[in-house]
């Protein structure tokens, strides 16, 4: 747990000389350019367990791998993270489930049936951890006796929001994971936001299927979702859509709907059972 070298990179990383994931890739990807740059490892490994907080990097010979080829800028390379870390070791066990932050009790109840049956096929449900239907799906997997995966837009120590604090304790109880690539907090609002789309990238990344429960088009409400639920194509992923022909005329269903239109499967028992 938390190698020298993670340390270290957890270092430069907290004090900006390691900018992004391109600078990385760039310029750190090197074990004897990352030596150079002195560093107090007890201190900060005391500092770190204190917060029993772990710290994994792409040296690390158990950092999660991914299966589809990135761009320096997408490709992670660390994490900080609190619970099983190995449950990221097999994408194919794991189903990110996301939606809207205001689900009505019926798309609740909905998507309810949809995390019990993935985790009675033993998938892990991954998400973000945010209101709504995050919360939905990490809460049912736990009540399922399931262990689920949180990817946050926010550091560990300050985990948003705020009110999932608490469920973020019962899933690492439950033994879950809750994970993020962000050590200092953002500077400005625009790095805040691209946060958020940063974290949509991993849930896809991270999971054999990603289901979209509802989600209003971009401009008529919280359209989040749709930054995973792209990626996902982007990435090869197997896309699911909950949706019924009553949803027709529900605005909460507007993303839905264009992703039904254009051809996108319906989430359905045959379609769980087939993954």
């Amino acid at each position: 747990m938390n190698s020298n070298i993670s340390l270290k990179l957890y270092n430069l990383i907290k004090t900006g000389v390691i900018k992004s994931n391109a600078h990385f890739w760039k310029t750190f990807y090197n074990e004897d350019v990352i030596n150079m740059y002195p560093c107090d490892l007890q201190a900060i490994r005391q500092e770190l367990e204190e917060k029993g907080i772990a710290v994994i990097s792409v040296f690390d010979e158990n950092f999660p791998t991914v299966d589809v080829k990135l761009k320096n800028s997408e490709k992670p390379f660390f994490f900080m993270y609190k619970g099983d870390i190995t449950l990221l070791n097999n994408t194919d066990k794991n189903v990110t489930v996301i939606g809207v932050l205001t689900p009505t009790n019926e798309i609740a109840e909905r998507e309810q049936k949809v995390v019990k049956s993935l985790t009675e096929k033993d998938y892990k449900i991954v998400s973000g951890l945010a209101k709504g239907c995050d919360t939905v799906a990490h809460s049912e997997s736990i009540k399922n006796n399931a262990k689920t995966i949180a990817f946050l837009p926010s550091t560990i120590e300050n985990i948003y929001p705020k009110v999932n604090n608490s469920l973020a304790n019962e899933m690492i109880n439950n033994g879950g994971l809750i994970i993020s690539e962000y050590v200092n907090e953002p500077k400005n609002k625009y790095e805040n936001i691209k946060r958020f789309i940063e974290r949509d990238r991993l849930q896809a990344l991270y999971s054999k299927a990603v289901v979209l429960v509802a989600s209003f088009r971009k401009g008529e409400g919280d359209s989040g979702s749709r930054h995973a639920f792209e990626k996902a194509k982007e990435y090869g992923k197997k896309r699911l859509v909950m949706y019924r022909e009553s949803d027709a005329t529900d605005l909460t269903f507007g993303l839905n709907i264009d992703y039904v239109t254009q051809g996108e499967k319906i989430l359905s028992q045959k379609e769980i059972e087939e993954l």
